[in-house]
């Protein structure tokens, strides 16, 4: 599957890199410095964090401005509940969750949206039919993603588009690790059905 559109810089601050003899920070000392009031620490936990967290709602949402809406307002809740953060899990762990919480209760509100634009193809020469191929394969691809139920969907995402382990999956959607394995296994059932033409 060809990768996602890149949309670099929505949120970026402009903030100078810090010095080559620099510490940097981890991410949950960051989260604990924006507790503390250190909007600084945000800024930066944003740069380092904003096209993966576009990426993942992208991929759910099916559409680039919601995905903006989406990440933001993920930003913004982890901003507004910075306070009571506490470092139990990885702050990607923790981000994701916040992220995949968003795009679940997004996509129970509304029906899938599809949309025409299909992303480039990764050769730089391929022929028409080739073109034409690869954008139906795409299209059947995003198609059958999007016809799965909203957790399934972000099971398959988080593992084989971010590559999260099981472990990591069940503690951003906060099911068990057994629910992960079934719920990937139901996804992986449905997605053999979807795409049996792609390979028939």
């Amino acid at each position: 599957m060809p990768p996602e559109p890149i949309r670099p810089g929505y949120l970026t601050f402009g903030r100078a890199p810090l010095s080559p003899g620099a510490v940097k920070p981890t991410d949950e000392e960051r989260m604990l410095a924006v507790a503390g009031g250190d909007r600084e620490a945000f800024r930066e936990l944003v740069l380092v964090h904003e096209h993966a967290v576009w990426s993942v709602a992208y991929r759910f949402l099916r559409d680039a401005a919601e995905a903006e809406d989406a990440a933001q307002e993920a930003f913004l809740r982890i901003f507004q509940a910075a306070s009571r953060y506490r470092p139990t899990a990885s702050f990607r762990t923790y981000l994701y969750r916040v992220v995949a919480r968003i795009c679940i209760d997004r996509a129970e509100k509304k029906h899938p949206v599809y949309t025409d634009m299909v992303p480039d193809v990764a050769d730089p020469s391929p022929t028409p039919a080739e073109d034409l191929a690869a954008g139906q394969r795409a299209d059947l691809v995003r198609r059958a993603l999007d016809a799965l139920p909203p957790k399934q969907k972000m099971a398959v995402i988080l593992r084989y588009y971010e590559d999260l382990d099981y472990s990591e999956i069940s503690r951003v959607l906060e099911v068990t690790v057994k629910a992960v394995e079934g719920l990937l296994a139901r996804a992986r059932a449905a997605l053999q059905v979807s795409l049996a033409p792609m390979r028939g």
